[in-house]
């Protein structure tokens, strides 16, 4: 099992910064892919970011350039650097974790973009 605690998010002006944060409660090497999803209209979620344990990021187009996702190993936490940021990706990041074949979900934080 994975336990997910995250932290971040907030409110921001067009074209600002913010990151957010996931630590999860095992270390990150034995979980195969963690990063971030966020909600779409539809109560979809949307890949943002991941990485796997063997460092391999995926991005999904409309953020390639202005995310960046990290990982601190000796803190078991994986970062979401967001610039640029547009009004469009407002809405809740979901923190995610594949082990064993399974999927966690973190509780979600709100990333407002509003002037």
């Amino acid at each position: 099992q994975v336990h997910l605690v995250e932290s971040g998010g907030g409110l921001v002006q067009p074209g600002g910064s913010l990151r957010l944060s996931c630590t999860a409660s095992r270390n990150l090497f034995t979980i195969d892919r963690m990063g971030w999803y966020r909600q779409v209209p539809g109560n979809q979620r949307e890949l943002v970011a991941v990485i796997t344990n063997h460092a391999t990021t995926t991005y999904a187009d409309d953020v390639k350039g202005r995310f960046t996702i990290s990982r601190d190993i000796a803190r078991d936490t994986v970062h979401l650097q967001m610039n640029m940021l547009k009004p469009e990706d407002a809405t809740v990041y979901c923190c995610y974790a594949s082990f064993l074949r399974y999927d966690y979900w973190g509780q979600g934080t709100q990333v407002t973009v509003s002037s």
